[in-house]
């Protein structure tokens, strides 16, 4: 990742791009993550920088640092990024698209028949 968003630190966005990854699962549960310095190196960056999007992730109970062997996922990770994920998806995009169904004046039903199409493409 080499496109940085100014608008939030490096950090957030590692730590970020990690939680997806655990959710594509590129990284399951047990599976050892790359080194700080590994991933510093790759994206150019400072290891502090790395190390503190590891840190979020370790506070998050996502990975454990398992002492000289690194980081690691933990169990039930891509369940609870999930469950945060559905949580924010009703919270707040479900708000969203409630709102501009009004606005626009689109019945739910019709949403729904849309909906159900893109689904369908997507499998």
């Amino acid at each position: 990742m080499s496109d940085w968003n100014d608008k939030q630190p490096i950090f957030h966005q590692i730590k970020e791009l990690i939680e997806e990854q655990i959710l594509l699962g590129v990284w399951q549960e047990g599976c050892a993550l790359p080194s700080v310095r590994a991933v510093a190196a790759d994206m150019k960056i400072n290891h502090q920088t790395v190390m503190k999007a590891y840190q979020l992730l370790v506070d998050k109970n996502l990975i454990e640092k398992k002492r000289g062997q690194g980081m690691f996922v933990l169990p039930g990770a891509a369940e609870k990024l999930k469950m945060e994920q559905k949580q924010l998806f009703l919270t707040r995009d479900i708000v969203n698209i409630a709102q501009m169904l009004k606005r626009i004046d689109m019945p739910v039903q019709d949403f729904i028949e849309e909906l159900e199409k893109q689904i369908e493409e997507n499998r």
